[in-house]
């Protein structure tokens, strides 16, 4: 099942310090850059972190900790798509000027307080923009500092809606379609098997998972054969949910909707649900429902469960088909060459939501007239009917309300991937 997001929705939620550098120059990393942002040619006063050879992002997100898999993705997707136009020469801006993409990189650990002291960082190396970072609480802890300091914070990888509503003054511009439009597609894909189900709800109790329970509550509003028997949450700091499973696991509930955010927690979740001899069908969040990152850990097979469930809204690196195009090759070609250490490219999604976010930033800088941070976020949120690589729909950043992704399937796990579906059942 496909929706595409259209109009204004609330919502909130976010992820911290260690700056690490990285600078994608040519075919190797370099130097970081000097903070002031060097001299930049042009009647236009420059903003810092842009040169005339150079502009600089910033990525805060958990590179360490129990969201680092998911985490170093989000790094390792633009820093390969960038490094690969580096040793291309660099990419050619609106203003006609050829320009390297440099990337320094800090650790936030999924800790709110630490993003926020990274941001601060940031200022203080100059980086022009900042994004593509991963978490809700996370994000959310220096978005009104970006907003006061004037930094673009964009394409963040958080399905919170306010990251992409349009006010004066404000540069911010969300990634991924939002909680809401998640829970949506597999509510509605539910009511459309037309079997009567219960319902147990798990959700991390924020921003997050409130949105993913919202969204799917609408859905099924008017399906009175669909039962939520019991809703439960759990804090965000939770080590484990053994608690929260036993309990609704007794309920018998044949459908589990599993709003969980953690690594870890959604592989301790799915091992426990089996521990227990309690199938249901599930419903996985598209950040949590990796067969490489998640599944397979957690032993789960095409077999264990009546059916996993996830939204999704972009192709797959470890399916086969991705890994036999040539699109797909030269993905895992600039991996190997500019991610991080042992990163395979395909174990979590968010490497291949990264280089989406890599390949949308392209075009804003080479829509962008001036070397100011006001012209870049003017060209970025002016993005219509993009196909980029992987993406599953045309990428659209015109629409006040909306993330510059707003294509979303349905999938179900088949033992090695995902394909899409339009039912549950």
């Amino acid at each position: 099942m496909k929706t595409t997001l259209s109009g204004r929705r609330a919502l909130a939620v976010a992820a911290s310090v260690g700056a690490i550098a990285l600078v994608l120059a040519g075919c190797a990393r370099g130097e970081t850059p000097p903070a002031d942002g060097g001299e930049t040619s042009g009647a236009v006063e420059p903003s810092p972190g842009i040169t005339d050879t150079t502009l600089t992002l910033g990525i805060s997100t958990p590179l360490t900790g129990g969201t680092a898999g998911p985490g170093n993705c989000t790094v390792d997707g633009a820093a390969a798509y960038f490094g690969t136009k580096n040793a291309e020469g660099g990419i050619t801006f609106g203003d006609g000027k050829t320009r390297e993409i440099e990337i320094l990189k800090y650790d936030d650990e999924y800790n709110p307080e630490k993003s926020a002291a990274n941001f601060q960082q940031m200022v203080a190396d100059g980086v022009f923009a900042a994004g593509l970072g991963l978490g809700t609480p996370t994000n959310r802890s220096w978005r009104e500092a970006a907003i006061d300091e004037g930094v673009p914070q964009v394409l963040v990888m958080t399905g919170d809606p306010i990251f992409s509503e349009r006010e004066p003054g404000v540069m911010t511009l969300g990634l991924v379609p939002v909680y809401m439009q998640e829970g949506a597609a597999f509510g509605e894909a539910l009511v459309a098997d037309g079997q009567p189900h219960q319902v147990a709800v798990l959700y991390q109790n924020d921003d997050y998972g409130q949105g993913y329970v919202q969204g799917f509550k609408d859905s099924i509003a008017d399906a009175s054969q669909i039962t939520i028997v019991k809703e439960l949450s759990y804090e965000p700091s939770a080590q484990s949910l053994e608690g929260q499973m036993t309990e609704l696991a007794a309920t018998g509930a044949d459908v589990l909707f599993h709003a969980v955010s953690v690594t870890p927690l959604a592989i301790a979740d799915l091992q426990k649900a089996a521990a227990l001899g309690w199938t249901p069908i599930w419903f996985l969040p598209s950040n949590t429902a990796s067969p490489g990152g998640i599944l397979t850990p957690a032993g789960v097979t095409a077999d264990t469960y009546p059916g996993v469930y996830a939204a999704g809204f972009a192709e797959a690196a470890a399916a086969p088909p991705f890994a036999e195009s040539p699109e797909g090759q030269a993905y895992f070609e600039a991996i190997a060459e500019y991610g991080s250490a042992g990163q395979d490219g395909k174990s979590f999604p968010h490497c291949v939501w990264s280089w989406i976010g890599a390949q949308i930033l392209e075009q804003a800088f080479m829509k962008m007239t001036e070397p100011t941070r006001e012209s870049f976020y003017e060209a970025l949120t002016s993005i219509t009917d993009f196909d980029a690589q992987f993406s599953f729909g045309p990428i659209d950043t015109t629409i006040d309300g909306s993330p510059a992704v707003q294509t979303v399937v349905l999938q179900k796990f088949n033992g090695a991937g995902y394909a899409n579906v339009d039912v549950v059942g």
